[in-house]
Order: C-alpha cells, then structure tokens, then sequence
C-alpha cells in the first residue's frame, strides 16, 4: 500500500491535494499533518475536522512553544527582517517540515507531499528539509501546473469543502508571528488593499488614543510585559492583540522571492514589528559601536538564509552563534509608544548600558575637553591631504 504525508492547512491548496494524490500519482493512504504555530484555534480546528473527513489518517500537532523558542527567538535576536520587513511565514516552514518527515519516517510511508506552487518560496523551504531525509516529493500544484480558478472548479465538483471563492480568491498563511495575504487582484502592485484582508490589526485611522507599553527583554529575547512575567507564547499573543488595536504591523512591500520573481506581499505582525523595534533600540544602548556594526551585516545573512529555508546550512549555525554571543548583555526595559500604525521606543534602561549621562553630559566636567583636539587634528587628515594635492 502506497502512502503519502501531506503537509495540510486546511486551506484550497492542500485540500485539493489529497484526491490528486491518488487520482494523479497513485497513492492508496494520504495521511494530513496540521501544525499548529500559532494561528487562531479555530482554524486548526476546521482544518483538523475538514482533513478528518477527505483523509485516510490526520494528526495535528501542538508547535506553538517550539515554534517561539526556536524559531521566533532567534529571530528577534537576529533583528530578523528581510528586504526591510519582518520574517513570517518563512521562519515556521523548516519546523512544519521537520515534524512531517518525522511523522513519515514513523508510518513507514513512501513520499512527502505539499501543496506549494512551483513560483513561489515554500517550495523550497519544504523541499530542503523533505530531500534530506530521503523520502520522494510530491508537489500536485507545481507539477499539474495548477491555478486557483481550476481548483476552486475542482473542490466544487468534488464535494470538498473550501472558503474561498472567484470573488475573494485571496491566499491567507497565519502564524503566531505574522499573517500574509495575497492572490487575485492583490497581485497587481497598484491596487489598493481593501480593508476587508485585514484581520489582526484595525485601521491606523481607526484607532484609540497612545499607550505607553513596557517590556523586559533578557539574553535578548522578551520576558514580561508591563511588568508582567510571561512565556513566549502568551507574551507574543498578548502583544498582538495590543498592537493590532493600535493599527501597529501592517507591511505592503514588493518582495524579491528565492527564485528571482519579485512579488507584492501584505502582511500583518504587530507583536514581531514592536518587538523587533525595542530590541533593536536595546541593542543601541548595550553593544559597542564595532558590535553594531558587524552583527548587522551577521543579521542580513541570517535573515536571508532563514527566508530562503536554509536553517541546517553550517552558516546559519556560525551566524547563530556569533549572534547568541552578542545577546549574553542585551538585558533591560524597553518603553515603546503605540499610535495608528507606529510604535516608538520612548525610553530604555539596561545594567550593561554602555551609555554615561555623565560623561556624555554638557553640565558635567569629568571629561577634560581639551584632551580631543589632539584627535580633532588628524581626524580626516588623509582627506585634507588629497585636498590639497588636487588644488
């Protein structure tokens, strides 16, 4: 008996997928995987329930704490922005495919499946994972060369129950970091967005007068909020539904994909793009100007490789490590104000601050300020030397 692991969301994709795969390819067992990172309950559980009804044999699977301190840590450890936006979807597909392989090593099946497109970057970011554990890979959408008008035709006739339509053919992707929306007319760079794709956050228009919002950060990921010691899962959570009233989180930005397809992405992350911006504004206060420096070129490469799925290549590793070192001192408070769509750091304190009110002072004498002009001769010298041979 043939069988096959499916990678499920519940979503068209994938839920077309489990007849293909033993119309198309021949598999007598299609068993589904949901993971659970984060995305609201009742998805998981619809998807739970609609793969109970067209699957041989489901699990769902509980990835929310492992997904946070994994994944999402050392994301916020990395400042993990690629192109300038946060990382989303990209940071849960590694662990998604991970637990899958597993499930497949454990049931003995034939082949890996997943219901990516072949334009697109999850491909890879499965694909990576799945050949490494040298199971087949089945991919129905890229291989039929599918479009989602032809499956929502085929779901119809079917039987299989979906929730999209010609009309809202948007493709939504959801996880405790961030929720990604694109398809139809969304894919056209001049259209504007209309309001109804937004679930996380409200309107910056729309939004309530400023909160201050306190957080302590040590080792240099997130402890507590407003004073209130949290894990990961809740704090991210919390934080949110906070900034999602504040309009906080909203990136409409043209992406450059691994393949060299540059594509329009709308995201929602209110937590990552506030938590992101206190740990960054810490970093400021706690490492040295040398540190800075180099570790933003060290979080460039990692977010790249984290985007492009390849989290057990030995750089990311190396990179890793040399950003878990940095973090032994990103210690302290950060206060961050939230109104219609910003979120500034107000204020910030540390015990390993590099920062002296005293040294740095104007009404403050303990620095003699004569002693800089004698580094305020050569400073630029070899610039006033061109200057003068080229006059």
């Amino acid at each position: 008996m043939k069988t096959v692991v499916l990678a499920y969301s519940g979503g068209l994709d994938t839920s077309v997928c489990i007849p293909l795969l033993k119309e198309q390819y021949d598999y007598d067992r299609v068993i589904t995987v949901v993971a659970d990172v984060g995305q609201p309950a009742s998805e998981v559980d619809d998807a739970t329930k609609r793969a109970k009804t067209i699957a041989d044999e489901h699990y769902t699977l509980d990835l929310k704490e492992e997904f946070v301190t994994g994944y999402l840590f050392p994301s916020i450890k990395a400042n993990g922005l690629y192109e300038g936006y946060v990382l989303g979807t990209a940071l849960a597909r590694p662990l998604i495919a991970k637990k899958i392989a597993e499930i497949a090593e454990s049931e003995k099946a034939d082949a890996l499946a997943h219901g990516c497109t072949g334009k697109g970057n999850d491909q890879l970011r499965f694909e990576v994972v799945f050949r490494a554990t040298g199971f087949d890979v089945v991919a129905p959408m890229r291989d039929m060369n599918l479009t989602r008008e032809w499956e929502i035709d085929y779901a119809s006739d079917h039987g299989i129950p979906v929730t999209v339509s010609r009309e809202k053919i948007w493709s939504v992707d959801e996880n405790l970091w961030s929720r990604s929306i694109e398809g139809g007319r969304l894919e056209d760079p001049y259209f504007i967005p209309p309001e109804e794709i937004y679930e996380w956050t409200a309107s910056p228009e729309a939004a309530p007068d400023p909160v201050i919002i306190d957080l302590a950060f040590e080792n240099g990921v997130p402890v507590a909020l407003n004073g209130i010691v949290l894990d990961g899962v809740s704090l991210i959570a919390k934080l949110n539904k906070i900034g999602g009233v504040h309009g906080i989180g909203r990136t409409d930005a043209i992406e450059d994909r691994v393949l060299g397809l540059k594509a329009r992405e709308i995201y929602e992350h209110p937590a990552a793009t506030i938590l992101l911006s206190a740990h960054r504004d810490l970093e400021s206060l706690i490492l040295t100007r040398d540190e800075l420096r180099f570790k933003a070129m060290v979080d460039a490469a990692w977010a790249e490789l984290a985007y492009m799925g390849l989290v057990d290549d030995p750089l990311y590793a190396d990179l890793s490590a040399f950003i878990d070192e940095t973090q032994k001192r990103v210690t302290g408070d950060v206060k961050v104000r939230l109104y219609k769509g910003s979120a500034i750091v107000v204020a910030r304190r540390s015990d390993f601050a590099l920062y002296s009110e005293e040294l740095v002072s104007f009404g403050e004498s303990s620095i003699d300020q004569k002693d800089s002009e004698g580094f305020s001769k050569y400073h630029g010298f070899q610039a006033r030397l061109v200057q003068k041979i080229m006059k």
